[in-house]
């Protein structure tokens, strides 16, 4: 993800999220923290969440201003402490229905009454499936990759392999990602306590719309 990729996200989530100076925020999960980063250098007191204690070594490389804490995703410790909250980078699809309820809730305990959430993710059903290959190949700079996938429709779920090949060198990687109808996760934010949902395509602000490659959804807690 280039600079200007995250700069782009970041100018979307102060504007959708109603960012205040000085307001409290919590990146989770936050990975190696490129939008903690780019929040905390603008003024914000953010705080990063992820399960990686290698993702987040790598963070703390790059900045001890934002809070970086170790933890599951699912299990937020704090209650009414934060201004607005984001799931950014597609995270939200490792989680299964009960797992991702459990997070939704965990996430609207740390909010303060009307604070803002924002969840993106390119696993919706209205995105995936119309346009679904089964092999595709990457290249990213030297490195060759296959993702190679397979829709569990019992479990609603896309089992995924990916191989890199670099130098001669091949490795293979698995990964599961759960997928969710729109439908299904406006149901779930209102379980959890959200409202005022919007949907939208990207970063631009355009409406959600089948076939839109990805979901990006914002939600208020009453």
């Amino acid at each position: 993800m280039t600079p200007e990729m995250t700069s782009a996200e970041v100018d979307f989530l102060e504007k959708a999220l109603e960012l205040k100076r000085d307001a409290r925020l919590l990146d989770v999960p936050c990975g190696h923290g490129r939008h903690a980063l780019e929040l905390a250098q603008r003024g914000y007191r953010v705080t990063g969440i992820d399960l990686s204690t290698d993702a987040l070594d790598v963070a703390r490389q790059h900045s001890s201003t934002v809070e970086w804490v170790q933890s599951d995703m699912r299990r937020i410790v704090w209650e009414s402490e934060f201004d607005a909250a984001f799931c950014f980078g597609n995270s939200f699809g490792y989680l299964d229905s009960s797992s991702a309820r459990e997070f939704l809730r965990s996430l609207a305990r740390a909010l303060r009454p009307g604070g803002q959430l924002a969840i993106d993710t390119g696993m919706i059903a209205e995105s995936i499936l119309p346009t679904r290959q089964q092999k595709r190949w990457f290249r990213l700079g030297d490195i060759l990759m296959l993702s190679e996938n397979r829709y569990v429709v019992e479990e609603s779920r896309l089992d995924i392999d990916y191989t890199f090949v670099r130098g001669g060198v091949i490795q293979t990687h698995p990964a599961s990602s759960y997928v969710f109808t729109a439908a299904e996760l406006r149901r779930m934010l209102g379980e959890a306590g959200f409202e005022n949902l919007s949907m939208f395509r990207s970063t631009l602000g355009e409406p959600y719309e089948f076939g839109s490659p990805g979901l990006i959804l914002t939600a208020q807690k009453q």
